[in-house]
């Protein structure tokens, strides 16, 4: 697998406080809100993430090809006076653009998801939080969550971590995530990689999910 590196990483894998978490055995793929408001330049949390959503759906095709299940969220806000956003609406004015049924808050068309993938609608960061991601990836027996999508300083990064805790192997694929500002994004996939997770091209990502014992062979 192809590493974030640096010297200062180095150090730390000599000293034994990082080391790469490898596959498991029932590997699922993630993709984080991956959706209009946030991959259309032109809205308040867009940015141009085309390079972002063609990684990931390599990714989420080879899943699909493979066995592997595949899961989808979104962000979205029911509430006229964003009480379910909680303090991140006043944190974060631009929560009111993601409001529940606009196109703002539907997946990226490019994406395809398909009728019989999970859509978890989240309220905050991490796609664990007041979510039953935990139950659905137990119920199908997965132990490693590859991660696709943004924001990498963000959303991606909430996720690795609260997978991590909860049991799951995070794997964040480099080139299928994205952010807005590329400075929090190269310093999120170091911390990650030190951290909470093992962040690896999406050609590893793609070797390693073709190669998993019990997979369908890619012909």
């Amino acid at each position: 697998m192809r590493r974030v590196t640096g010297d200062w990483l180095s150090r730390f894998e000599e000293r034994g406080l990082t080391r790469e978490l490898g596959f498991g055995q029932r590997p699922a793929v993630l993709a984080i809100d991956l959706v209009n408001a946030f991959t259309d330049p032109r809205l308040p949390f867009g940015s141009d993430l085309d390079a972002v959503v063609e990684q990931a759906r390599r990714v989420l095709d080879l899943g699909r090809r493979t066995g592997a299940p595949v899961l989808f969220t979104t962000v979205a806000y029911e509430r006229p006076d964003l009480a379910d956003a909680g303090l991140w609406a006043l944190k974060v004015p631009a929560s009111a653009t993601l409001r529940a049924g606009s196109p703002e808050v539907e997946l990226d068309g490019r994406l395809e998801r398909r009728e019989d993938e999970s859509l978890l609608l989240k309220k905050y960061a991490s796609a664990f939080f007041g979510t039953d991601l935990v139950s659905r990836l137990n119920a199908l027996r997965v132990d490693t969550l590859v991660l696709v999508g943004c924001t990498t300083s963000g959303c991606v990064r909430a996720t690795a971590v609260d997978a991590i805790q909860n049991g799951f192997r995070p794997i964040v694929v480099r080139e299928a995530v994205g952010d807005r500002d590329p400075a929090a994004h190269e310093q999120s996939l170091l911390d990650l990689q030190a951290k909470y997770a093992d962040v690896v091209s999406a050609d590893s990502v793609l070797v390693q999910l073709a190669s998993v014992p019990g997979r369908v062979p890619v012909g």
